[in-house]
């Protein structure tokens, strides 16, 4: 197999591999380099069509501080974050906000000049910074994607990493890669692999993430032996287009139209979030979502209704231009037409446990972004703490890394000359209909693992995913990134499934109907391969 090295391989091409790859290359000098990994083009990823914000705690932002942040974020995270992480993420949002504005980043400002900022559910005071009104992920996307163009930074586009070379002292010395235009697989060794990889709402039938969150990450560092943190906990958005019960990758209506006072109605044009929470529309994002699942199976329909028409038409097309001219190209004008909306699976609050540097279980192996869990988000991710976390981590990694030896493995050892080997080997003739093997585990994930689970559901998903494992027979090598997502699927699935069984309450974004309360002795749930699920 052709090979190449590299200090170090950031996979993954979203706000966390961007930034991580160019706070790396302004940082550290790099005896070999650095590359950027990508299955898709470059900036691809669920950042991309993030809406809403980002979350900064800004000097310029006098009724806001750290510590309101912070009880924001530990309340909606339901008594499960990592304070000490929360704290310092929090922390250190203001440095890094300015940072990215010194990269090429853009924010709304006030006539006067000044940083505009918004309230957004479950936060007590306006600390959300938005780009181009509803299109911050983009802004920020594009911004560093620009940034990363102009640096020494070599790009893979069209490749997907599909094995971590770890060798037998756990530590982690490449990547092994699919080129999906040669139809090759390709080494890289690396004295650093950085994952960046995004989420996992394909792995549910109703979705706001675009068609590469399939749980790559997560396949390629519990497979290597990292520990996995939290997979139950899975975030469904309340608010998705609904335009009908078919229309699967469903466009987010952000979380920032409710912030702006839209009214949820259900289909007799009752409010009735009221009902549910002191909040109502303000209310964190799981308790929204049930309310609305609840409204939906009790009437008997597939949406309710987001009433916009409430808020100024001036500012309600100036805030949101984005969300007006996608409803406008399906006949809705938001400031006349309620908006259909249901839940849609999107944020994965679990993935490999990480440190805010991004250091996992394996030395030499880093996570940053939606597919690490760094004890920020809790069982429930507070609005527009996302990115902050993507960025603010990929800043901490590159000055964690600035102290440490970049230079590639000049030795491998026989584990990693076997998994090589097995990447060298031919192929069983097995044909698959992947499109058909992902539509069926997306039913089954949204039906029996979804906004709602109970023993019996948890157990018929994990038996249906377990015969699609047995008889999908390609355990390491595919023969497509289509096969290697499906694969990828499978294993988060696993592990979603697994968690929320061993889950034995209520809290945040997982919802049990026989165990309705919450485990006050209840911690994080960890799951290593080959060993038994461990709280910790």
């Amino acid at each position: 197999m052709k090979y190449s090295e590299y200090s170090v391989v950031v996979v993954g091409s979203g706000a966390a591999g961007l930034y991580s790859a160019l706070k790396i290359s302004q940082q550290i000098n790099l005896p070999d380099g650095i590359i950027i990994v990508t299955k898709s083009s470059l900036g691809e990823s669920n950042s991309m069509y993030a809406q809403g914000g980002i979350v900064g705690v800004l000097h310029q932002n006098p009724q806001d501080s750290v510590e309101s942040h912070v009880e924001d974020t530990l309340k909606a995270g339901a008594g499960l974050n990592d304070r000490k992480a929360v704290e310092f993420i929090s922390e250190a949002s203001d440095e890094v906000i300015n940072d990215l504005m010194e990269n090429g980043v853009e924010f709304d400002k006030n006539p006067d000049g000044s940083l505009t900022f918004t309230l957004e559910a479950a936060h007590s005071v306006k600390r959300i910074l938005h780009s181009g009104g509803d299109a911050t992920g983009r802004g920020i996307t594009e911004a560093l994607r620009r940034a990363v163009l102009e640096e020494n930074i070599s790009v893979m586009e069209h490749t997907m990493a599909v094995e971590l070379l770890v060798n037998y002292d756990n530590e982690c010395k490449g990547v092994i890669v699919y080129n999906e235009l040669t139809g090759e697989h390709e080494i890289i060794y690396a004295a650093a692999v950085v994952l960046a990889t995004g989420g996992a709402g394909q792995l549910y039938k109703f979705t706001t993430n675009p068609e590469g969150a399939t749980a790559d990450g997560i396949d390629l560092a519990y497979n290597a032996g990292a520990v996995i943190q939290d997979m139950e906990f899975i975030q469904f958005h309340p608010t998705a287009l609904a335009l009908s019960p078919d229309n699967k990758n469903r466009f987010l209506i952000s979380e920032a139209v409710r912030g702006e006072g839209a009214k949820l109605v259900n289909n007799t044009g009752e409010q009735f979030m009221s009902k549910y929470h002191d909040k109502r529309e303000l209310a964190p994002r799981d308790v929204v979502a049930r309310a609305i699942y609840s409204e939906m199976q009790k009437n008997h329909v597939f949406n309710v209704f987001l009433n916009a028409s409430v808020i100024d038409s001036k500012k309600l097309f100036n805030r949101f231009p984005t969300i007006s001219k996608r409803c406008q190209e399906n006949g809705i004008d938001i400031s006349q037409k309620p908006i259909p909306v249901a839940p849609a699976a999107h944020y994965s609050m679990g993935g490999i446990k990480a440190t805010v540097e991004g250091r996992t279980s394996i030395r030499g192996l880093y996570a940053v972004g939606e597919c690490a869990s760094t004890g920020l988000q809790g069982a429930n991710r507070l609005a527009s703490n996302s990115l902050l976390e993507c960025v603010v981590c990929a800043y901490e990694l590159a000055d964690y890394l600035s102290f440490a030896n970049l230079t590639p493995p000049k030795k491998i050892d026989e584990h990693i000359r076997k998994v090589i080997d097995l990447y060298s080997r031919s192929l069983s003739e097995n044909d698959y209909n992947i499109d058909v093997l992902k539509d069926n585990l997306k039913n089954i994930m949204w039906n029996y693992a979804g906004i709602v689970r109970s023993k019996e559901s948890l157990e018929k998903a994990s038996a249906l995913v377990g015969e699609m494992k047995r008889n999908f027979k390609r355990r390491r090598k595919c023969i497509s990134t289509e096969e290697y997502e499906y694969r990828n699927m499978l294993t988060a699935a696993s592990l979603i499934i697994e968690g929320a069984l061993e889950r034995k309450e209520s809290r945040g974004a997982h919802a049990r109907t026989d165990y309705t309360r919450t485990d006050s002795a209840a911690k994080h749930s960890e799951m290593v391969k080959g060993r038994e699920m461990a709280y910790a």
